[in-house]
């Protein structure tokens, strides 16, 4: 037997729930601010700023590391009334090269792996963002970082300087060539971190790589500029230097800024020779920048 079934009322078909959502209504700031908020948080988390204790450890003593020489300079000089720093501008930076080959290593894959392993940089980019922000904000903040990192004991050196009553032209003479010098170096460390560390979601995969191509390729030019000294083959030398970065920064130097060499017997690039390590240095700064893009664009698909 067929049972007869009553249609639904008109009434009883739809039901609207409220489930709380509301429209916003405030201002859309775009592009612009959420680049600065991504290079703010980004440079912020370069020393540990608004992250765990455990994250402020290794940056905050690396950065004292780094100050704690010039310190202890600036003591000596005023204390012994010394007529020049024990170590030029333009020197600081190469003669603690391990320091910040460290901190490239330990920044660099923070900035970037974490993105890349849990997969939010699509996140990023299905809001106003685009991959040259992202790119540019990672990048711009880690050299920041690395620039604060290496012109603070700069600034320590120069101060105490000026206390000592050393000359205050050669002194702002020397400072402003070390902090070009070091802007350089931040710019060139800071791409080539960034783009190993983005090879690889595995944040210490990426820590062993940056520590391994900074300290193996200074190590390797350093030995074959000794054997090619050693035996006489001094015009060798200089182009030997373009392998390594931190040889590279201190080629520029020599030639451009007028800092002593601290290739083997001072035997450092001349001016012509300079012009193809600055060159190089500016390919690179822009290779690393490319190579970035790239791949951004296909992590983003």
């Amino acid at each position: 037997m067929a049972v007869e079934q009553t249609p639904a009322r008109a009434g009883e078909q739809t039901r609207i729930h409220n489930i709380g959502y509301r429209n916003y209504d405030g201002p859309r700031l775009g592009r612009a601010y959420a680049r600065r908020s991504l290079y703010s948080q980004s440079l912020r988390g370069s020393y540990g700023l608004g992250r765990s204790v455990k994250s402020k450890v290794l940056p905050m003593l690396l950065f004292v590391v780094m100050c704690v020489p010039a310190a202890i300079m600036v003591a000596v000089a005023v204390a012994t009334t010394a007529k020049d720093l024990p170590v030029d501008y333009t020197r600081y930076a190469i003669f603690l090269q391990a320091v910040i080959g460290l901190y490239v290593a330990s920044q660099a894959p923070q900035s970037v792996s974490r993105d890349l392993r849990f997969k939010t940089v699509p996140l990023y980019f299905s809001r106003p963002i685009e991959t040259a922000d992202y790119v540019r904000a990672k990048y711009a903040a880690l050299a920041s970082a690395m620039f604060i990192l290496t012109a603070a004991p700069l600034l320590v050196l120069y101060v105490g300087a000026l206390l000592a009553k050393l000359d205050f032209t050669d002194q702002t003479k020397g400072f402003a060539q070390g902090l070009v010098s070091v802007a350089l170096l931040s710019l060139l460390f800071a791409g080539i971190g960034l783009v190993i560390s983005a090879v690889t979601p595995r944040r210490g995969f990426g820590i062993a790589a940056v520590i391994a191509t900074l300290t193996i390729s200074y190590g390797a030019v350093s030995t074959v500029q000794a054997i090619a000294y050693e035996q006489n083959s001094t015009g060798a030398i200089a182009w030997l230097g373009l392998f390594s970065p931190i040889t590279l920064i201190d080629g520029v130097q020599t030639a451009f800024l007028g800092a002593s060499s601290s290739f083997p017997g001072e035997v450092g690039p001349s001016s012509g020779e300079g012009v193809v390590y600055l060159l190089v240095v500016l390919g690179l700064i822009a290779g690393c920048y490319g190579l970035l893009m790239r791949r951004y664009r296909k992590v983003g698909l």
